[in-house]
């Protein structure tokens, strides 16, 4: 058997595997996704409460998912990401396509929910405008503008390769502006357990700090441009280093031609 089929087959098998743990991966996320709605649906059952619990739920899933986003944005975008072999760059771009289509799902049952609930007294004014709700309208505005900010850097990802990226990759990256938003929205006027404090110091933190590693990373690109920089740097010093010496010299023939002719 040739290396050429033997490594073909390996490819193959390979493939098959990852197939099959992604079904049942699928599957078993299903299920617990299931098991959790109806455990939810059985505790909420016959309290007047329910469409409140539902949509501050709907909101903070949102949120998380939102967080786990974000994360991934900064991982695909960050100078280092060429050193991470598993997965692949399309798995973690599906991926992170995939986060964008929950958050919106689950942020439009956020605002349906609170909307439509009286006891929420937020409305349809408030959920869309803002300063119109009456329900802490200042950290309601707060979450508005950020599902508004989240939804034009989801609008401009979906143009990408249709538009140059000069066009879109700028707005794209307010969806960090949004998620700052929407945390803010959620301490403001989510936060009555410590669970819940707990949960948004500690995405807020881990956001701020692969935020950085991100931005302080150095690129192949940086590199580039700073070598360039110390080459033209280089090359100044040396122009401004010969430049006098030239006019002295030159001053120097000028004298003895001087002299000479005198």
């Amino acid at each position: 058997m040739s290396r050429e089929r033997m490594d073909q087959k390996a490819i193959d098998a390979r493939s098959v595997t990852m197939a099959t743990g992604l079904v049942l991966l699928v599957t078993a996320s299903a299920f617990v996704t299931s098991w959790l709605i109806g455990l939810g649906v059985q505790r909420v059952a016959g309290d007047k409460m329910a469409p409140w619990i539902l949509g501050r739920s709907a909101g903070v899933t949102s949120y998380l998912l939102l967080v786990a986003l974000v994360l991934l944005g900064l991982v695909l975008s960050h100078p280092a990401r060429a050193r991470i072999a598993w997965p692949s760059s399309a798995t973690r771009i599906r991926a992170h396509i995939s986060l964008s289509v929950f958050v919106l799902v689950f942020t439009v049952l956020h605002i349906v929910v609170l909307a439509t609930d009286k006891y929420a007294n937020v409305g349809w004014w408030g959920a869309f405008l803002p300063m119109g709700s009456q329900y802490r309208p200042l950290p309601v505005t707060l979450g508005v503008i950020g599902f508004y900010a989240g939804m034009a850097a989801g609008l401009t990802a979906a143009l990408a390769g249709r538009i140059a990226r000069r066009v879109w990759w700028p707005v794209h990256k307010v969806a960090i502006v949004s998620l700052i938003l929407v945390w803010l929205h959620g301490v403001l006027a989510g936060i009555d357990t410590p669970a819940l404090l707990a949960m948004y110091v500690g995405t807020g933190a881990l956001v701020v700090g692969v935020a950085f590693s991100r931005y302080t990373a150095v690129s192949h690109r940086d590199q580039a441009e700073d070598l360039a920089d110390v080459r033209a740097t280089e090359l100044s010093g040396r122009r401004a280093d010969t430049a006098p010496r030239a006019v002295v010299y030159s001053d120097d023939i000028l004298g003895s031609d001087s002299r000479r002719s005198s």
